[in-house]
């Protein structure tokens, strides 16, 4: 079934009834009503404090939660003037879906900025949305990522995959491509609302990185905005992703396909400009597992075996092997190691002989190995520390090492 519109009947019904609005704040959710009223509260707040001259509006863009989540939206005690609506998305249930209906009711209500945050942050407070959107409204940004101090094992998929191919690929300095909280212009809606992609993953989990890297490819001005700690239901890095990476992973390798005139041609990257004073806290610590992603990495020679065969490079499959046959305990999988099998998965994603999720899929085996390298470098390491010297240097890898994508990439199409 195809959807014309995310948006149901009640939330027409409440466009027409508050007509417009200057700045809205959209929630996407999926049974989060013992989270949800703390983020509303907050984000009603920051609008009223530090936007008092433009109308605001709130919106709750539900799944069809059996908890009562749009319940507890609309109960939460919000200041005078603050136009709520809660409403269940149409379409395919994912986070796009929810965004979508955000995005299409900032546009009918013609909204000058738009900021979106999720439903079960523990650390959002008003200034947050001052911090997102901000400089769009006094500086004419066109898209806000958020930039936080996280655990050196939160956000894995970021750290390994989302971040340095975005930055190697686009040439800008984006710390969080997929943060989750993010602040777009009223143009940047228009473009997002325009395209044809709302039958795909990024209806599901690919919204965040479609929404960056189209925001850099249309030259948006990009700005990070610092937010400190991010605090909300982190998962140990060796649990199950579900579909999640298959989505998030899927969609950024298949925007290489549609961008491919302008990554070829970037060389090095730039700093997206910051937003806000740096803050200065220490974010929760995350558990993590290593031996447990050790074991899904061995564990997938066996089911994967045969389609690395047909993505990796020989030399690649040969460094694979020699890190299988490792014993745990002198366990090294590098980041020198890892950007070129990650650029031989990005090639035959875009190949049309192999299936695209049977590709993303095998791969997810490699990551959770990548990761329990990752850990073993750091495990002595401060937060700051492993920035520097773990991320850093691992995207400066990938930089590095960028020729040899562009060679395979001409090699395959």
């Amino acid at each position: 079934m195809t959807y014309e519109t995310a948006l149901g009947e009640d939330a027409r019904q409440r466009i027409a009834e508050i007509s417009r609005a200057d700045i809205l704040v959209g929630i996407p959710s999926y049974n989060n009503a013992a989270t949800i009223g703390h983020v509303v509260r907050m984000a009603a707040e920051g609008m009223v404090k530090y936007f008092p001259d433009m109308k605001p509006v709130l919106i709750n863009s539900d799944g069809g939660s059996p908890d009562g989540t749009r319940q507890v939206v609309l109960d939460t005690p919000v200041p005078q003037g603050v136009g709520v609506i809660a409403t269940e998305y149409q379409g395919i249930p994912g986070k796009g879906s929810a965004f979508r209906a955000v995005f299409e009711v900032a546009r009918a209500l013609g909204v000058r900025a738009c900021v979106v945050v999720d439903s079960d942050l523990r650390s959002i407070t008003p200034e947050w949305i001052e911090l997102l959107a901000g400089s769009i409204v006094k500086e004419g940004c066109g898209y806000v990522t958020p930039f936080y101090i996280r655990h050196k094992y939160d956000g894995t998929i970021t750290n390994n995959i989302c971040y340095p191919l975005t930055r190697m690929l686009y040439g800008l300095e984006v710390r969080q491509p997929i943060g989750g909280d993010f602040g777009f212009s009223a143009d940047l809606l228009d473009h997002y609302l325009g395209q044809d992609v709302w039958e795909t993953d990024v209806a599901r989990f690919g919204i965040d990185i479609w929404m960056t890297t189209t925001a850099i490819n249309v030259e948006a001005r990009v700005c990070q905005a610092h937010l400190g700690v991010k605090i909300h239901d982190a998962k140990d890095p060796a649990a199950a992703l579900g579909p999640m990476f298959r989505q998030v992973v899927g969609t950024l390798f298949g925007m290489m396909a549609k961008y491919e005139a302008n990554w070829k041609q970037v060389t090095g990257c730039r700093p997206a400009p910051m937003y806000g004073e740096p803050k200065k806290v220490e974010p929760e610590p995350v558990p993590v597992t290593r031996s447990a992603m050790i074991e899904k990495l061995r564990a997938g020679r066996e089911e994967w075996g045969e389609v690395w065969d047909r993505v990796l490079s020989a030399k690649n499959r040969a460094t694979l092997e020699a890190i299988l046959a490792q014993p745990g305990d002198v366990y090294r999988f590098t980041a020198a190691q890892w950007a070129p099998i990650v650029f031989d998965f990005a090639v035959a994603y875009n190949e049309s002989g192999l299936d695209k999720d049977a590709v993303i899929d095998s791969m997810t085996p490699l990551y959770y190995g990548r990761t329990a390298g990752l850990v073993v470098e750091s495990e002595d390491m401060n937060n700051a520390t492993f920035e520097r010297e773990v991320i850093q240097a691992q995207a400066r890898t990938f930089e590095e090492l960028k020729p040899y994508l562009v060679e395979r990439w001409g090699q395959a199409t």
